[in-house]
């Protein structure tokens, strides 16, 4: 199987972490997230060890909201004492009402409004990673006329491209994200921020992307971070307490991926960094990472009711479902893989090539095309495997659809942390 928690029981049924999927579908309904807690705490854990060990004392990972953000999993964070990486009001909210002290929070985003700024600083967000000169003109303005001052990162863009998929790139100098290193922008804006009387500089930030199975890129981020903070160390005086170097690890979405240890990954990281600090003779600063998807894309299954099964004779055949691109985009975005099950059948030789469809009406609303699995039959549950990154997060209510359910399931225990819509959410709003 693609996770360790993914099985077959004795009925031929796919089980996710120990539990049977079709008795959790006819339980619960499809289509149905489900998400694996004990896993996203097993991981939680081995980022916060291998970056406490490896990186330095008080360096600690942040959980990246983007990839799945609800109340129930804000409360496992704060108990586990996360960090975060938030990029709005609502993610900033959903972690307040699950409790979790702001001031482990990171505030990103390249377009701040003004009442985002303001909402953090009442908040009292811990960081804020900003993005431009306009917005830490804004952020300063604002800190003053409330007489606060504001902690801040200024993401940096290394000019790094980690050979990711494009639109995952993040780290690359024409990226819409940070101010680059080598055009001599982000020496010109730290100048500008160094004098600024509401804002407490504390380091950099940079991200370089996404779906990262090597650790290399992250030791060339490294480099190009400590290399400039010591370039601004010899000219301004400032020396970074603090660099993150955001997120992108891989996580396997199919048999045939590479597998990664995240912990090996980091101790490499940590020998490069050991190395290059003495070599620049830096103090050594807090490191933080951002993990998001490798932290609960594997945490994640989707469960549906397979509806049709249309075979055209020549060419293709399709196996159609009672979701699609509303409750899971990516691969109409950029044509994710994923691993695909008959969970009715999880026994059975996976013999049938077929392409999985969705309900929407478009043409490009596909799970995915070309799979081999258990010849199905309408009312069977198809399992799609590692959709806890950005799925729910990308959701949507096109075509009127109402979101699915998200059922947490804990030491072999299952329980609702975010209800099915239902038809009158959908128009709650309209007026």
């Amino acid at each position: 199987m693609i996770s360790n928690n993914i099985d077959v029981n004795e009925k031929g049924h796919l089980t996710f972490q120990g539990v049977d999927t079709v008795d959790l579908a006819q339980e619960f309904g499809t289509p149905l997230y489900l998400i694996d807690e004990d896993r996203i705490e097993d991981r939680c854990k081995e980022y916060i060890s291998a970056i406490s060990e490896f990186l330095g004392e008080g360096s600690f990972p942040c959980y990246a909201g983007k990839a799945l953000c609800y109340t129930d999993l804000y409360r496992t964070l704060e108990r586990l004492g996360m960090w975060i990486d938030v990029v709005s009001t609502g993610e900033i909210y959903t972690a307040k009402k699950a409790g979790f002290d702001l001031s482990r929070a990171m505030f990103h985003g390249n377009n701040k409004t003004d009442d985002d700024i303001k909402y953090a600083i009442s908040e009292n967000v811990g960081r804020f990673v900003c993005d431009s000169e306009d917005e830490i003109c804004a952020i300063d303005e604002i800190a003053k006329s409330i007489n606060k001052k504001v902690k801040i990162l200024i993401r940096l863009t290394p000019g790094i491209d980690p050979h990711t998929h494009k639109a995952i790139n993040t780290g690359t100098v024409e990226s819409k994200f940070g101010v680059a290193i080598d055009t001599g922008d982000a020496e010109k804006l730290i100048k500008e921020t160094l004098k600024k009387e509401n804002l407490i500089l504390m380091g950099y930030h940079c991200h370089i992307g996404s779906q990262i199975f090597e650790f290399e890129p992250f030791c060339e981020a490294a480099d190009k971070m400590l290399t400039f903070s010591k370039k601004i160390k010899d000219a301004y005086s400032f020396e970074a307490k603090e660099i993150n170097l955001g997120g992108g690890m891989a996580v396997p979405y199919l048999e045939s991926d590479k597998k990664i240890s995240y912990r090996d990954n980091i101790r490499e990281l940590g020998k490069f960094i050991d190395t290059l600090l003495k070599k620049l003779s830096l103090s050594r600063p807090i490191f933080y990472m951002e993990p998001g998807r490798s932290i609960v894309a594997d945490s994640g299954m989707t469960l549906y009711t397979v509806g049709s099964v249309k075979e055209i004779n020549g060419y293709k055949n399709y196996v159609s479902v009672d979701g699609g691109m509303a409750d899971n985009p990516r691969y109409a975005l950029y044509e994710s893989p994923y691993t695909v099950i008959n969970a009715s059948f999880a026994d059975k030789d996976k013999d049938y090539l077929a392409t999985i469809g969705g309900r929407c009406c478009e043409s490009g609303d596909l799970i995915q095309e070309n799979v081999s699995l258990a010849k199905p039959k309408r009312r069977d549950i198809l399992a799609v495997c590692t959709t806890g990154a950005y799925n729910y997060s990308m959701a949507s209510n096109y075509n009127r659809l109402p979101k699915p359910a998200l059922v947490t399931l804990k030491g072999g225990k299952a329980r609702i942390s975010v209800k099915r819509e239902t038809l009158e959410d959908i128009t709650k709003c309209d007026v």
